[in-house]
């Protein structure tokens, strides 16, 4: 047995990648990884007792060039016996159907037939032929586009996509070559005197993966550390243990802060945490509301004053009130909408056809022309303001009123009806409406000592 076959055993039992039975298709590009991969699993196939396939994706990027690789898979799956299955993929018209970049749409629509191959039931076992250096490249990358030890993690070993009761079988998408350099793929190669395909496009430097490849991976080599990949391989490695105690950890605690019937979490709980554990927490609750946060997005929430909230990715809020932080999804009404509104600044209000601005007023800031009670108190517009519709059952207390009423009933006495009506406009401070639109600032938040915020509209150009 070839030594690097011997390595590749040795890293297939310990991660459990490849057991006795499998149908193990081989993701075969006819470049030198995967090529190596399917002769070093051709040379293991009797000490693992696996059936092997060939699978090879067309991606019609290249043309002739990509027609010459089916055609060369074809010949290598046939002069060894195997079962070929190979797809045409219509990769540009899947990237201009989801905005994809061509790599992102190729990857996707590899990983589907994956998924597809392994539920069918054709196959228990997908080997892909990510190497070492693909481990460090995709380190590199998650780091220096800002990753905590998740993304840190890199490529896994394995990946699970179905488990069988019946044949008990779990079904995977596996990387037996994810410790081994392509250096030594190569020279195994010629070795054993197998030929491989060169794709062109992995010397296109408009790849980010390729500049990384090529130009900034070496020169660390040369001048910080020459075990660079090794080095960035072993963090990844070091990673993905930290991420496995994690979510045994965050299995035992997320249940005693998070309520997911109200898509909430108790702060008192999770701010008994220390730091590390309050931002997983925060991550893995947003994860159950299906909703993604970077690391930025985390930390606001976890400074969240009382009655304040913040805007997050795919038009999702979060609200801090009565001792809970409550995840709030999209609003799926088309007559909704809500803007930041920043002190000073103008935030353009497209549905009512006005630009609200804010300003510092008083006594000493130069501001003339305004109606004193007019000015919202300042410790409430540092909680943070949205501008946004008013919505069903709010109130809204009028200056020189005696007590607070509906929103809808004040509109309805100024005859505002209609599509007017379901988009006129308030600036809310939390959960609060502070200022409606023709009614001013809330009579119980008016600025008390004469400086204040100033909330005015002006017409759209």
């Amino acid at each position: 047995m070839h030594q690097l076959a011997h390595s590749t055993l040795a890293y297939i039992r310990k991660h459990a990648l490849i057991r006795p039975g499998d149908r193990v298709g081989v993701a075969v590009s006819g470049g030198a990884d995967s090529v190596g991969l399917l002769r070093i699993l051709l040379e293991l196939k009797p000490e693992l007792g696996i059936v092997l396939f060939v699978v090879h994706f067309n991606h019609n990027l290249r043309g002739a060039e990509s027609a010459g690789d089916e055609q060369f898979v074809g010949q290598l799956a046939g002069d060894h016996r195997l079962g070929c299955i190979c797809e045409d993929l219509d990769v540009k018209t899947h990237a201009a159907e989801r905005k994809l970049s061509l790599e992102a749409a190729a990857r996707e629509l590899r990983y589907e037939l994956f998924e597809r191959l392994l539920t069918s039931g054709d196959l228990t076992k997908i080997a892909t032929a990510h190497t070492l250096d693909d481990q460090a490249e995709t380190v590199l990358l998650k780091l220096a586009r800002g990753a905590g030890t998740r993304g840190l993690a890199g490529i896994y070993p394995k990946i699970s996509i179905q488990h069988s009761a019946l044949s008990s079988q779990e079904k995977c998408i596996v990387r037996p070559l994810l410790a081994t350099r392509r250096t030594d793929i190569e020279k195994y190669l010629r070795e054993v005197n197998q030929s491989w395909r060169e794709d062109s496009s992995n010397r296109d430097l408009r790849h980010t993966r390729n500049r990384v490849r090529h130009g900034i991976l070496p020169r660390l080599e040369a001048h910080v550390n020459p075990a660079v990949r090794e080095a960035l391989a072993d963090a990844a490695e070091i990673a993905r243990a930290e991420e496995e105690y994690w979510a045994n950890e965050l299995e035992r605690l997320l249940p005693q802060v998070w309520n997911e019937k109200h898509c909430s979490l108790d702060c008192r709980g999770l701010l008994r945490q220390p730091l590390a554990v309050q931002r997983r927490l925060v991550r893995a609750a947003a994860e159950r509301a299906g909703l993604v946060l970077e690391l930025r997005h985390i930390g606001e929430l976890l400074s969240l004053e009382p009655g304040s909230q913040a805007s997050l990715p795919g038009n999702w809020k979060a609200k801090r009130k009565s001792g809970q932080l409550e995840f709030c999804r999209p609003s799926q009404d088309p007559t909704e909408y809500e803007y930041n509104l920043p002190v000073p600044g103008r935030v353009p209000v497209p549905q009512a056809g006005i630009v609200l601005e804010t300003m510092v007023a008083g006594s000493n800031s130069g501001q003339r022309g305004y109606n004193p009670e007019h000015l919202l108190d300042a410790k409430t517009a540092q909680r943070g303001l949205v501008a946004r519709n008013w919505r069903a059952g709010e109130r809204f207390w009028p200056a020189h009123t005696r007590q607070p009423r509906k929103i809808k009933d004040l509109l309805q006495d100024r005859q505002i009806t209609g599509e007017d009506k379901k988009h006129w406009p308030v600036v809310a401070s939390g959960d609060e409406v502070v200022w409606l639109r023709g009614f001013g600032v809330r009579r119980d938040f008016v600025a008390k000592d004469g400086t204040g915020v100033l909330i005015r509209e002006i017409p759209m150009q």
